[in-house]
């Protein structure tokens, strides 16, 4: 596996998703948002992707500002473009637009080249029940665990 240097995670979204399918995206950054990354500091717990006039925009991701660019920094939510292949583009917007489903950031990082990249993931939402026996389920293996580490 190529090496990556994860930036942000957003552990929240399989919890509250389904993930269908993930896929690798670029991101469209200034360079004091590439700096202010490079310092580790990013928020996409509360983000998503929507598709709007034939691209593909990351929304309410939060990339802090970078103190020493001073007066030319950026603005820390405002949307970024992802670059998608056109047929991943026309794919995932069908998706979205027909089936219901939702752009699910779930990683961003740098790859081996040093650039940033951010994991999405074509999502379908859980409803309350899915979530309560997800969490049964955790909460499960992990007593399975424990009663097998106290005999064994």
């Amino acid at each position: 596996m190529p090496e990556r240097k994860l930036i942000a995670e957003n552990r929240r979204a399989r919890f509250d998703y389904f993930i269908e399918e993930t896929y690798e995206a670029g991101i469209m950054l200034l360079g004091t948002e590439v700096k202010s990354l490079r310092n580790g500091r990013a928020n996409i717990a509360e983000s998503y992707a929507s598709a709007d006039k034939g691209e593909l925009y990351l929304i309410n991701a939060h990339i802090p500002e970078y103190a020493p660019a001073a007066s030319f920094n950026h603005e820390p939510r405002r949307p970024r473009k992802l670059l998608v292949k056109r047929r991943q583009l026309t794919r995932l917007v069908g998706a979205v637009e027909r089936e219901g489903r939702t752009l699910v950031p779930l990683r961003l990082y740098f790859n081996d080249r040093g650039i940033a990249k951010l994991e999405i993931a074509l999502a379908k939402g859980k409803k309350a029940h899915d979530k309560r026996e997800a969490t049964k389920d955790r909460e499960w293996k992990r007593d399975q665990a424990r009663l097998m580490r106290e005999k064994g």
